[in-house]
């Protein structure tokens, strides 16, 4: 999969990352229905991820089936090395600093960060 995913799509691949296979009205029936999303706009963007190669479709009967043809985990590494990349210069230190200078770490986040560079010290 070569082509970055909307945000938009984000939502359906939550959904099917969850839950699959599911057919284009369940993926419909999990979505907030608060965005307001028709089922002809799930079936849109479900066709966009076929495109983009973010998901797979068997036949079953007259519908068909969608599953994650990318998995979770690779899906955030590579987006999360795109932004350290993009904003960072691919360090993740200047990205820990901005959060900590936002205020944006908590207590926990600061225990849990303690606790991975404890990891991978030798």
């Amino acid at each position: 999969m070569s082509e970055r995913i909307s945000e938009g799509e984000h939502v359906l691949m939550e959904v099917l990352w969850a839950d699959s296979p599911l057919t284009a009205v369940e993926v419909t029936e999990r979505i907030d229905p608060a965005r307001g999303w028709s089922d002809r706009t799930v079936k849109t963007m479900l066709g966009r991820l076929l495109a983009k190669g973010a998901l797979s479709h068997e036949e079953d009967g007259r519908r068909y089936l969608y599953r994650p043809a990318v998995e979770r985990g690779d899906y955030v590494a590579r987006e999360s090395s795109r932004l350290v990349d993009r904003l960072f210069g691919g360090r993740a230190a200047p990205l820990v600093a901005h959060l900590a200078e936002r205020q944006a770490l908590s207590e926990a986040d600061i225990a849990e960060l303690e606790a991975l560079l404890k990891e991978l010290r030798p």
